[in-house]
């Protein structure tokens, strides 16, 4: 049973950066995606990112492509979001999620594991 627990999270400036890790324990099968998810009190469960465990491919939601990095490590058995140029809509708490058989990388319903979040602020 794959299990998924974040880490990284916590208070930034506007402009400022973090790096958030999600560790994985079990089996991860190379048909599986990883993606980072976001939650507000407006959004629930807003798409980040998501990465082929297979090739490492990553996709971005609009607004933070070219700002935040999606990367996984297959040996340190991890995804990790690098977060760059961070603006206060960007406050939120963040999770990380895989799925075997992911139809729709942008939809949180493909998703079959979930941590269980981390806070990530950023002040104006």
């Amino acid at each position: 049973q794959v299990q998924l627990v974040e880490s990284g999270g916590g208070l930034v400036q506007t402009g400022g950066s973090l790096r958030l890790s999600c560790a994985i324990s079990g089996h991860i099968f190379d048909s599986y995606f990883m993606a980072w998810f976001r939650r507000t009190p407006e959004k629930e469960r807003e798409f980040v990112a998501a990465c082929s465990w297979r090739t490492g491919s990553a996709h971005y939601a609009d607004s933070v492509r070219g700002r935040f990095t999606a990367s996984r490590d297959g040996a340190k058995m991890t995804l990790d979001l690098q977060m760059n140029s961070l603006k206060p809509e960007d406050t939120a708490v963040y999770y990380c999620a895989a799925g075997r058989s992911v139809p729709i990388l942008k939809r949180p319903t493909g998703y079959d594991t979930w941590g269980q979040g981390t806070q990530v602020t950023v002040s104006s």
